[in-house]
């Protein structure tokens, strides 16, 4: 599935009532459902739509999946004035727009994404959790969406909505909505082009996602898992660039991060040492630091038995000393004036 809200590690199902999910699952008519979720507690209702159409769609029934939630919009008066009403209307129409995203219709899900924005344009100045996880959801969405246009300042600007509007979620209720930001922060990791202004985002939330990755629940260590892999790809690319001080950072952020997540030394944190160590001998005023870290790392290489990581760190390290020569000293005292 891509990168977009309907991932199951998006937003744990902390309000998910298995009871009423059989219950709507035994309903044709698309105007029963919706009476049913809008008599529902929103959390409730939301949970049930989202994992029932990422079931769908993980099934390879995404157009029905599509078909059931376009049934269902259409049984809602656009004009009601219903609380209830309009937010399970306008979750319709984000989850329509992810699946439609999900299926590859990008025009079709700017439509829908249009749509959402409008019901909620309704009631602007709400600050309730329904509306505000529809609309940070929408917004995560959308971010992708224009990233994958090439359209990185709308997309910039949409996941920095998300990433506060999530944050003030969090602060309420970390269980549902602390992966949720860890996500949004990963999916800035994606979308913004300009590595400084990533970096700085990254460590403004710094705090809060330590925090997070501090809890016990499974769908918040899932999600920190994801921005760990993100952190360490784009380490690798800044290294492959030759841009090493910046990699050195997101690595040790990367790194940080895991060892919460995994407190057992393991082989992944094998491999982020490695990557890491490799780029601080690239910075002159890390180097030791990286011989000693590397020389370490072949220590704990020989116990968890990774014969390839064992290989790969001495490889480093010959190579370090032949570039630690002094060439030019050789040369003249070859060749003296």
């Amino acid at each position: 599935m891509k990168p977009i809200s309907l991932e199951p590690v998006f937003m744990p199902q902390t309000a998910y009532d298995a009871a009423l999910h059989s219950r709507v699952r035994r309903l044709r008519l698309p105007s029963a459902i919706v009476g049913v979720l809008e008599d529902t507690a929103f959390d409730k209702a939301y949970d049930l739509m989202r994992a029932h159409v990422a079931e769908l769609a993980g099934r390879g029934e995404a157009s029905q999946a599509m078909e059931l939630l376009e049934g269902m919009a259409a049984c809602i008066d656009p004009e009601t004035e219903d609380k209830a009403a309009v937010d399970l209307h306008a979750a319709l129409m984000q989850l329509m727009t992810a699946l439609n995203i999900e299926n590859g219709d990008m025009d079709a899900a700017a439509i829908t994404a249009a749509a959402a924005l409008n019901i909620l344009a309704r009631s602007p100045r709400r600050k309730d959790s329904p509306f505000l996880q529809v609309l940070a959801s929408l917004l995560y969405d959308v971010a992708y969406l224009h990233s994958l246009r090439g359209e990185y300042k709308q997309a910039e600007r949409e996941i920095e909505k998300s990433i506060k509007i999530l944050e003030r979620l969090a602060k309420t209720d970390p269980d549902r909505y602390a992966a949720p930001h860890l996500m949004a922060l990963n999916g800035a990791t994606a979308v913004y082009r300009n590595r400084v202004k990533q970096a700085e985002l990254l460590a403004h939330y710094q705090a809060a996602t330590t925090t997070y990755v501090q809890m016990l629940s499974a769908g918040v260590g899932d999600a920190a898992g994801r921005l760990v892999d993100s952190l360490g790809d784009q380490g690798d690319t800044l290294a492959r660039m030759g841009r090493h001080r910046e990699a050195v950072q997101y690595y040790s952020r990367a790194l940080k991060y895991l060892t919460r997540i995994e407190p057992d030394f393991t082989a992944r944190q094998l491999r982020l040492s490695v990557a890491l160590g490799e780029s601080m001998l690239s910075v002159a005023a890390m180097r030791d630091k990286g011989v000693h870290l590397l020389n370490t790392m072949l220590h704990k290489a020989v116990k968890i038995n990774a014969a390839d990581e064992h290989r790969r760190i001495v490889d480093i390290l010959y190579h370090a000393k032949s570039r630690s020569l002094d060439i030019l000293s050789l040369w003249h005292k070859l060749f003296p004036k």
